[in-house]
């Protein structure tokens, strides 16, 4: 076969099989059509049913701004009881848990050194009396002896010396029996505050050294929540806001108002302590934690609840509500508040008025048809 006859019939048979593919294609185009046309259709015709409870409107609300606190809680009045002077412990008969009264005797260290201490004190106090009585004798009779001429002055002036130094001798010796006094007096050891005993840290019978720990009281009556805030927060508290507060662990509610505010930031955490007073019934605790929201201020501006704001997207949007198709409209989030128990945000982008639907309903695609007796301005 000649050479131009075999290109002639393999560019034929690449012709038909062309025309053949074509023709396959076109038929599954014609055949496909429909079928997008019906499923086209039964996507513009999905509808969804909603409550009322499944929108709401944007609108304008006053928002409560607050503050994340927590802390521990602690005694106002607190008292650790310590050993004034060395010695034997005794009478020591309070524990944990019993209530003492300011001035009560709690316990009593080995009085024996401190009373002889104070015998020898009020001795030496004694012979130094004694000494000044002399003294002063001795000065009296050289002064009528002057007056007489029978000794000089300067023999007067000796005796004068002599018992202005006995009268000091005395003097010091006084002051040495009142701290003997006062040594003897701190071995009774008395409650500085009312309260109750929260550590006994002592037994009867040991011996104590100074400033050795022996009690720690607590008085449960007064207690303020000690929280740690960062810069930008401490920097919207003020005297006198309220704050709403629960147990760690609980719900009880408790209702605390700032107190105090620290001047000065912690070194190195640069937080600053805020310090609120706690409504206690009774029933609280010093050393227990609680947690809550303080109240700084009230906004006024659109917002909607969080949970309508969806941020399964690159921007946060809501679904809108227009001509009773589900749109989705972007939108910038603002500040945060609580509405009546309802965490809120400030949001821009969307009208006021717009129906959207709440976050609990899902998402739903674009232009899925809506039927709801709730829908308000469109």
């Amino acid at each position: 076969m000649k050479p131009w006859m075999k290109w002639t019939l393999a560019g034929l048979i690449a012709a038909l099989l062309v025309a053949g593919a074509l023709r396959t294609l076109s038929a599954r185009q014609t055949r496909q059509a429909p079928l997008d046309t019906q499923q086209l259709a039964q996507k513009s015709q999905v509808s969804i049913a909603l409550a009322a409870s499944d929108l709401v409107q944007v609108k304008t609300h006053e928002l409560q701004q607050t503050v994340l606190i927590s802390g521990p809680i602690k005694a106002v009045n607190t008292a650790l009881l310590k050993a004034r002077v060395a010695g034997e412990l005794r009478d020591l008969t309070v524990r944990e848990g019993d209530t003492v009264r300011a001035g009560q005797v709690l316990a009593r260290i080995d009085p024996t050194e401190s009373e002889a201490r104070v015998r020898q004190a009020r001795q030496q106090a004694a012979a130094a009396k004694a000494q000044v009585t002399m003294a002063q004798r001795n000065f009296d009779n050289n002064r009528a002896l002057v007056a007489q001429g029978f000794i000089s002055s300067t023999a007067l002036a000796s005796s004068q010396a002599t018992l202005d130094a006995a009268q000091a001798s005395y003097q010091a010796a006084q002051s040495g029996a009142d701290l003997a006094a006062k040594a003897l007096d701190d071995t009774v050891l008395r409650a500085p505050i009312s309260g109750q005993v929260s550590q006994r840290l002592a037994q009867t019978g040991e011996r104590v050294a100074v400033e050795a720990r022996i009690l720690e009281i607590l008085d449960n009556r007064q207690l303020e929540l000690e929280a740690s805030l960062n810069t930008a927060d401490s920097l919207q508290v003020k005297v006198g806001q309220s704050a709403l507060l629960t147990l760690d662990g609980t719900n009880q509610v408790i209702h605390a108002k700032v107190l105090r505010i620290n001047p000065g930031a912690s070194v190195g955490s640069r937080a600053v302590l805020v310090y609120l007073a706690l409504a206690t019934d009774g029933q609280l605790r010093h050393g227990l934690f609680a947690q809550g929201r303080l109240n700084v201020g009230v906004v006024k501006t659109l917002a909607l609840p969080l949970s309508a704001v969806r941020t399964d997207k690159p921007q946060a949007y809501v679904q809108r509500v227009s001509q009773n198709q589900v749109q989705h409209v972007n939108v910038t989030p603002g500040l945060r508040g609580d509405l009546a128990g309802v965490a809120m945000v400030a949001v821009t982008g969307v009208p006021e008025g717009s129906m959207v639907i709440d976050g609990a309903v899902g998402s739903l695609r674009v232009g899925t048809l809506v039927t709801s007796t709730a829908q308000g301005p469109q």
